[in-house]
């Protein structure tokens, strides 16, 4: 059985922990090693059983913690040529087996875990999200996007639960006290998904068949998770879809 855990997910940091219990692999680093350490332990997993890490992107709420996970445990971290060529200098010494570049045009394998990489529009050097698919099960991270581009469609198209962004309410970041060019930044094409945004891609999935959505990377300060849930949650009532429907918690232990 394919499942995840989200020990943190916003504008604050991000880490997914995903397994089918003989593969376990994070989706992002971006807390401290002792976070991540107490996030194991609440699991009953040992940090020492980790697989592996891949990383979406090189922004600090993703990568925080990577490298000190990554020396303390020797686990491999996987991310783009890109990606890698703007962290590596962020997240220190890094063993030399243990830097794996990838690429979307093939899958990885830990254990019997298939996980494929595509491409995100973000202001970052190669950004990725990633589908994690054990038997018939697909769980796919899109999240640190401007908008929805057709592979990014057709790569969580197919899945049967996934997390998706909801980073924004477009009134509260335009009347927010985010300088200018930060708002921009955020509305534009390589920034971050909206509420509004989130609802059409999440009805357009629950009509391709996922049945459980999560939403995440929400902001701090220019979103709530009751306006996130009731926005997409009226958007999939329009469409008669049954989908379960949740927003991830900030952080996962106080």
């Amino acid at each position: 059985m394919l499942k995840f855990q989200s020990f943190l997910s916003g504008s604050s940091g991000n880490a997914t922990f995903v397994t089918n219990d003989r593969a376990n692999v994070l989706c992002d680093c971006g807390a401290n090693g002792k976070y991540i350490e107490n996030c194991f332990l609440r699991l009953g997993i040992s940090p020492d059983k980790l697989d592996a890490i891949f990383i979406t992107h090189e922004h600090t709420d993703h990568i925080s913690g990577a490298g000190v996970i990554s020396r303390r445990y020797d686990v491999p971290i996987y991310a783009s040529k890109g990606t890698w060529s703007a962290m590596e200098s962020v997240i220190g010494k890094i063993a030399d087996k243990n830097k794996r570049v990838i690429s979307p045009e093939k899958n990885e394998k830990i254990a019997d875990m298939e996980i494929s990489a595509f491409n995100i529009p973000h202001d970052a050097k190669e950004p990725f999200g990633y589908s994690f698919i054990s038997g018939s099960k697909k769980f796919t991270i899109a999240t640190d996007m401007g908008y929805v581009t057709d592979e990014v469609l057709e790569n969580l198209s197919g899945s049967n639960f996934c997390i998706i962004e909801a980073n924004h309410d477009m009134d509260m970041l335009k009347k927010g006290s985010y300088p200018f060019y930060l708002k921009k930044r955020i509305l534009g094409d390589s920034g971050h998904l909206s509420n509004d945004a989130a609802a059409l891609l999440c009805s357009t999935l629950a009509k391709k068949g996922t049945k459980s959505i999560w939403l995440g990377h929400l902001s701090k300060e220019n979103n709530i998770s009751e306006l996130a849930y009731n926005t997409v949650h009226e958007a999939l009532l329009k469409e008669n879809e049954e989908t379960e429907l949740c927003v991830l918690p900030r952080y996962w232990i106080k």
